[in-house]
């Protein structure tokens, strides 16, 4: 199965309390961390939900 690499690129300070929880599911923690997910539709829903927040590369 595919792959995407998700990469925190702004912070989650002052965002919805939702957008945080989301971020923290991905399991990002910092500015500039990076995560690999196998590509599901529950990763992509969740990685839609921040994408002003995150960089998506497809692996």
């Amino acid at each position: 199965m595919a792959k995407v690499n998700v990469k925190l690129v702004k912070s989650i300070i002052g965002r919805q309390k939702d957008q945080i929880d989301t971020v923290k599911a991905l399991g990002l923690k910092k500015i500039n961390s990076e995560v690999e997910h196998e590509d599901t539709p529950q990763i992509r829903g969740m990685i839609q939900k921040v994408l002003h927040l995150v960089e998506v590369k497809e692996m």
